[in-house]
């Protein structure tokens, strides 16, 4: 079944994803997509399924997981308080912790329960995505196609196999929890409005009048999908913040393919505009108390805002657009923490970015007309990424696979439908379609699998990334780490050296070859690794501690005294106690021996 372009508005049993045809069409339609349900699940588990026997990694898994107190005692009402309370990653995700404390209640710190969970909420996530676009558009196909690039494309395993990015799938679930509860709603105000007006509901022309909205907001049944979809929508915020630009998708989806906006310069498509904004004034809500949450965990960053300027800004929102839709088509070399930004950025590739991303938006506004997916799922990639591609952030986000979880869906939606389009009226366009399809869900079926495997422990991870990434400092530094835990110190050295070439301020990379090099018994070349270390961090405790037991060593006790000091200083600020109480026993070691009065 096909939605009609005329006036972008699917009538009222597309709006359902019912066919309007006899019982036998309708059983037939139910069983093809329960099957196409079963492959996406299928498709998802064997590029993910791996993961059930992987390692958690060195990639804040042991800070959010397996080190973390509060998680690791399980879920309890202390903990639940705890995650709405504490910030991580400079940023605010109650949810998504509490679900981390419900994975240690049932798997323990068992890696594999907890990989279990990612790969099951992502299995949802992409049946939801198919089951929505399905009953919104009446299409099956294009839906499924949609739904199977996302499950299985090379750039989702970042967020699916790293058990810390459980944001990226939790969020996702809810995400389309609240696209289906809206979808329920505009159903609903659909058969409403037709029940009392068939007439315009056979032409498809009539916009919502406020009225029209107001009365189905009230009525029982779309009331409560319509507050589903805002339940749905604040948990998704809750998991993680990103999702803050749904009630964008919403009024994208509004005008494809629901049908309920067009985009004239009349005054009944700017009033029908105007009541369908106020209808999402709840959903606006919820997303700014959520940018408001995630601007409130960022202290401390107001200088480093400041010194990104905004051409800087506006340069490297294009080049990320840009490189993550070439990502997208040809997903090679595709790894964990890729570089920042360089401070001058190429004017090269940024207008190459520009001109790039320019024919794009011209091309998809020009085809609105006849082809209105092409502007929905370019503003819906365009939109989504806005959260993370540094024009309003108050720090420097480097490119991660994982910012396009969301983003992405909109490009495939325009591929999906835009290939069907081409293809019609042509006789061998079906061949074609089912050829290439298959074709491109293998290959990305097959990279997906290989990429994943990157994930089985650290240091496959941090390999991976130091050989497609060259210039990233972080994999340097924390595959130096891992080569020297196995005793690889002369290997774990290179890297070590390359991380600190690459970032002169990097501390921990100081303190890590200090580390190495203190191994290798050369205290008089690691000495000055840890002081570099403590002089870019001044906070930095344990480089303070190591720094005095290397000083200790060669004799230098005052310098070793001082140290210790500041680092008993440091850790009575931070209230660890714990730390304190060892620092403290750590400095009796130095303190001399008072002389006794001798009896005559």
């Amino acid at each position: 079944m096909s939605i009609s372009t005329r006036d972008n508005k699917p009538s009222a049993a597309e709006a359902t994803g019912i066919p309007a045809s006899q019982p036998e069409a309708r059983s037939r339609n139910h069983w093809l997509s329960l099957g196409v349900c079963l492959f996406l699940a299928l498709a998802v588990w064997a590029v993910f399924g791996q993961t059930l026997h992987y390692e958690f990694v060195n990639y804040d898994d042991r800070m959010n997981l397996y080190e973390n107190p509060a998680v690791g005692r399980g879920l309890s009402l202390a903990g639940v308080v705890w995650a709405f309370s504490h910030v991580g990653d400079r940023e605010w995700y109650p949810l998504t912790w509490i679900s981390r404390m419900v994975d240690v209640q049932f798997y323990g710190l068992n890696a594999g329960g907890h990989h279990s969970t990612n790969v099951l909420l992502h299995t949802a996530t992409v049946i939801l995505l198919f089951l929505v676009l399905r009953r919104m558009t009446g299409r099956v196909w294009p839906a499924a196609f949609v739904a199977a690039v996302f499950a299985i494309h090379p750039l989702r395993v970042e967020s699916v196999a790293w058990v810390t990015e459980r944001k990226d799938v939790l969020s996702g679930f809810f995400f389309m929890l609240t696209l289906w509860a809206y979808g329920r709603y505009v159903a609903v105000r659909s058969l409403k409005s037709t029940a009392h007006s068939p007439q315009s509901a056979v032409r498809g022309q009539e916009a919502p009048s406020a009225s029209t909205l107001r009365a189905s907001i009230l009525h029982p049944s779309s009331w409560r999908y319509y507050a589903l979809a805002l339940l749905f929508f604040t948990l998704g915020v809750l998991a993680k913040t990103m999702v803050v630009t749904l009630p964008f998708v919403l009024l994208l989806l509004d005008y494809w393919p629901l049908g309920r906006l067009r985009l004239k310069p009349q005054a009944s498509s700017l009033k029908a505009f105007s009541s369908l904004l106020v209808e999402k004034l709840p959903f606006f809500a919820i997303a700014a108390a959520g940018c408001l949450a995630t601007l409130l965990s960022q202290p401390g960053t107001q200088e480093l805002t400041h010194s990104l300027t905004l051409p800087w800004r506006i340069g490297n929102a294009l080049m990320a657009y840009a490189d993550y839709l070439g990502r997208m088509v040809y997903p090679v070399g595709l790894a964990v923490g890729y570089a920042p930004p360089p401070a001058h950025l190429p004017a090269g590739r940024v207008s190459v970015s520009l001109l790039v991303l320019a024919l794009i938006s011209v091309g998809a506004w020009v085809g609105r007309r006849k082809r209105p997916y092409l502007l929905v799922g370019w503003l819906w990639y365009l939109g989504m990424l806005v959260p993370v591609i540094d024009m309003m952030q108050s720090g420097i986000n480097a490119r991660a696979d994982r910012f396009t979880y969301l983003p992405q869906i909109g490009l495939y939606i325009m591929a999906a439908w835009g290939a069907a389009d081409l293809c019609r009226g042509w006789r061998q366009g079906r061949t074609v379609l089912v050829g290439a399809a298959a074709a491109i869900l293998a290959a990305l079926l097959a990279g997906s699998y290989v990429q994943t495997r990157h994930w089985k422990d650290s240091t496959s991870l941090w390999a991976r990334a130091a050989a497609c990434t060259p210039t990233n400092q972080t994999a340097h530094n924390n595959l130096g780490i891992l080569l020297a835990g196995q005793g690889k110190l002369d290997e774990a050295l290179d890297h070590l050296e390359r991380a600190v070439q690459l970032k002169p301020d990097y501390a921990k990379a100081y303190y890590n070859l200090g580390t190495v090099l203190a191994k290798q018994r050369k205290l008089p070349e690691a000495i000055p690794q840890f002081e570099r270390a403590v002089q870019l961090n001044p906070g930095y405790v344990q480089a303070h501690m190591t720094l005095a037991s290397a000083l200790t060593a060669q004799g230098k006790l005052n310098e070793a005294v001082q140290h210790l000091q500041q680092a008993l200083s440091l850790a009575q600020a931070q209230n660890n106690p714990a730390l304190a109480e060892a620092i403290r026993n750590q400095l009796k070691m130095y303190q001399p021996v008072s002389p006794q009065p001798q009896t005559p």
